[in-house]
């Protein structure tokens, strides 16, 4: 993604993303995260894994498209892309980067890779329409639109 491409992207506030986190390239829990403010470059929502939703605080930077995190059991860091599919005007927005378990986990010090997606409207001309998303984009709409499985 060029530059220019950068400057129209950004974090909707609030959003909902479906989320899957591995270690070692083994699944270890998907879930919901929940961006609901964003202050200044202050981010707060809420990470959903089991069913207890777990407060996050961190950081947006929308010049580097990053966003670091934790929530009381990790810390999160990661890039916002984008894919946009204009046929049916659907901007999908994908967020990946790694995180570091952190005490009180039981796997304190292990370190993974973890995915976020959602989508919203397409509302001006595509700017990535190249290849395809991330596999993780596809996984976590599951999670995104309440499908019936159980995770």
């Amino acid at each position: 993604m060029n530059a220019a491409q950068n400057t129209s992207l950004s974090l909707p506030i609030p959003s909902r993303w479906g989320l899957s986190t591995n270690i070692a390239g083994r699944p270890m829990v998907m879930g919901v995260l929940t961006f609901d403010s964003i202050s200044g470059n202050r981010i707060t929502g809420t990470a959903n894994f089991r069913g207890t939703p777990l407060q996050i605080t961190g950081a947006w930077d929308e010049n580097t498209q990053r966003v670091s995190f934790d929530t009381p059991f990790a810390s999160f860091s990661g890039l916002l892309q984008n894919f946009d599919d204009p046929a049916i005007r659907i901007r999908h927005l994908i967020l990946s980067g790694k995180f570091l378990m952190k005490a009180p986990s039981l796997q304190a010090g292990e370190s993974g890779e973890w995915v976020a997606a959602t989508d919203i409207p397409l509302t001006g001309p595509p700017t990535n329409t190249g290849g395809l998303p991330p596999v993780g984009a596809f996984l976590t709409s599951d999670l995104l639109y309440n499908n019936q499985r159980s995770y």
